[in-house]
């Protein structure tokens, strides 16, 4: 049997977001840079569900395949879940086969990225420009026109049917 690099990848990210969950290792406090919305950690605790407390201030992973935004095909803006920023369009959302909604190009004004070193490897993590919370990671094998995969977590987000 043969594994294309993205099925290789993809099954090991499966695998290890698997540990990763049981384990806990993925919680960690939330970024420390200033944001315009800043909220304590009850605040965060009571405006969030605790799923999306889990991923957005504590920088948890979705199980993959589980998120209803996966097959989500309207039209429509996808908006950070903790402070509802715009910050992904419909019209560059793609099937990226990993289990994670996934997006080409974000919204101007939308995203900040930062290094995330926090399962031995380098990644760049993606977090609201607002809020701070964590939406998920990008990487370098997505399709034209930028080559970019946004892979975000579903519980990260909101959707909104209509214009792009």
């Amino acid at each position: 049997m043969t594994f294309s690099r993205r099925a290789f990848l993809s099954s090991s990210g499966v695998a290890l977001a698997g540990v990763t969950l049981a384990t806990g290792a993925c919680a960690k406090a939330a970024p420390k840079a200033r944001y315009e919305i800043t909220l304590t950690d009850a605040e965060w605790k009571k405006r969030l569900t605790p799923a999306q407390y889990a991923t957005l201030r504590q920088d948890a992973t979705d199980v993959p395949f589980k998120s209803p935004f996966l097959n989500e095909h309207r039209a429509g803006i996808f908006s950070c879940a903790g402070c509802n920023l715009p910050g992904f369009s419909s019209r560059t959302k793609f099937d990226s086969g990993t289990g994670w909604p996934s997006f080409y190009d974000f919204l101007p004004n939308a995203v900040r990225t930062e290094t995330d070193t926090t399962l031995g490897f380098s990644r760049v993590e993606v977090h609201c420009r607002r809020c701070g919370g964590h939406l998920g990671h990008v990487f370098e094998d997505g399709p034209a026109p930028t080559g970019k995969r946004y892979c975000l977590n579903g519980t990260a987000l909101k959707f909104t049917a209509g214009k792009t």
